[in-house]
């Protein structure tokens, strides 16, 4: 899987609307969409920008294109800090507003994307739609987001995953700093996780240190994950954060000190049980850490893009750029 972009928008007044609109059709040139899926990501960004707006007080639309083996897909997620949605199903309803508009939003969404998502309560609403050919579901499912520090048009955080029909891959990485330099240390280090996808998490992380001493460095994590042997392995450089949720109880992975490209004492692979009710969290310092997804009722059942954006949304610390990958049984 292939991360071609993310772009975030900020939903603020009438005009973020209208950069929204813009940044999809720059995403469908991007991802090389027919018309017909051209025009749906036009509709639906356009409509989930001003759901933002008027029901939401503002928030942000973020768009994600990834590239794999089925096609191109679209990912939207819009995230705003409201009040919530009283009554989701009545709200799904043709016809039903409560802001004066026509009310034809979020059961139309539903009908024109290929996934859709809706997660509200506390803290507000977030909704996920996808438009396209492909699918970025195997035996996991997966999401992650990546923003720039606020003013930057380049992010110094990266993350990437693939799968095989046995094994799933994912990488975050943390630049450091921000801008430019730390976004070069970033795209080093997934291209270098692209050329040695089949070594393990340690043996990766080692690739990468050699490859970022011409840069300014990064910290980083690997995680691996083996479904059909119940296995997740984890390793991890810096600062990054990582939990593992499963049987109701999370507990943390183990980064160890060190700065890639620079200074890395040692490696060390930790193993833990994959299972069905599994979620695997590791995000970077963008983030704080004091967060609880049991706090968000039935947010862990529902898709890693929608657990991504409430962790974005509650826990960005907005003074650098932000990073989080979710992995989740499929």
């Amino acid at each position: 899987m292939e991360i071609a972009f993310t772009e975030s928008v900020a939903i603020k007044d009438a005009s973020s609307v209208g950069e929204v609109r813009r940044s999809a059709a720059a995403a469908a040139a991007k991802l090389r969409l027919d018309e017909t899926r051209a025009g749906e990501l036009a509709i639906l960004t356009t409509e989930v920008a001003r759901n933002v707006l008027i029901h939401g007080g503002g928030g942000q639309v973020i768009i994600a294109g990834l590239e794999n083996s089925g096609g191109p897909l679209a990912r939207i997620l819009a995230l705003d800090s409201g009040s919530g949605i009283e009554n989701l199903a009545e709200a799904m309803k043709d016809g039903f507003s409560t802001a004066g508009t026509m009310g034809a939003g979020l059961g139309a969404m539903k009908r024109l994307a290929r996934h859709f998502e809706v997660f509200t309560g506390r803290g507000g609403t977030m909704v996920l739609l996808e438009v396209g050919e492909g699918s970025a579901k195997d035996q996991v499912d997966f999401a992650g987001v990546a923003l720039p520090y606020p003013g930057e048009r380049v992010c110094g955080d990266g993350w990437y995953c693939e799968h095989a029909p046995s094994r799933t891959v994912a990488v975050l990485v943390d630049g450091l700093g921000h801008g430019l330099g730390a976004a070069e240390a970033a795209q080093e280090a997934v291209a270098t996780v692209r050329q040695r996808i089949s070594k393990s998490p340690g043996e990766i992380l080692n690739y990468m240190h050699d490859a970022l001493k011409k840069t300014r460095g990064a910290v980083a994590a690997v995680v691996e994950v083996r479904p059909g042997e119940k296995k997740l392995t984890y390793a991890g450089i810096g600062n990054i954060s990582a939990s593992m949720l499963s049987k109701g109880v999370s507990r943390s992975l183990v980064s160890h000190n060190g700065t890639l490209g620079m200074i890395m004492q040692r490696v060390q692979e930790f193993h833990t049980e994959w299972s069905p009710d599994s979620v695997f969290v590791m995000h970077s310092d963008g983030l704080q850490s004091k967060w609880d997804l049991l706090s968000y009722p039935g947010l862990i059942l529902r898709h890693p893009a929608l657990i991504c954006g409430a962790l974005i949304r509650d826990f960005r610390r907005h003074r650098d750029d932000a990073g989080v990958v979710v992995l989740k049984a499929a």
